[in-house]
């Protein structure tokens, strides 16, 4: 009865420490998916600061980008009719 006591402590331990070692493997790829979500946004936000520039700046430049973009997306998107 003591060596299946034993067999049953070891498995438990091992079970436990497998539990452990994916809860913290689990935990740290949250805290990169976290960090590079936090990367993202900054770098989106900088993105966005500098075409909302460039627009001021050109606006007759980015009207003909946009029309130009649209219409080429249009093409893609709408196949052939």
């Amino acid at each position: 009865m003591k060596n299946m006591n034993d067999t049953i402590d070891k498995a438990s331990n091992f079970a436990h420490g497998a539990v452990d070692k994916a809860a913290d493997t689990a935990n740290q790829v949250a805290d990169k998916i976290s960090e590079k979500g936090e990367e993202l946004r900054s770098t989106e936000e900088r993105l966005r600061s500098e075409y909302s520039s460039y627009i001021r700046e050109n606006p007759c430049k980015s009207l003909v980008i946009a029309m130009g973009a649209g219409f080429i997306l249009s093409r893609l998107l709408g196949g052939s009719r």
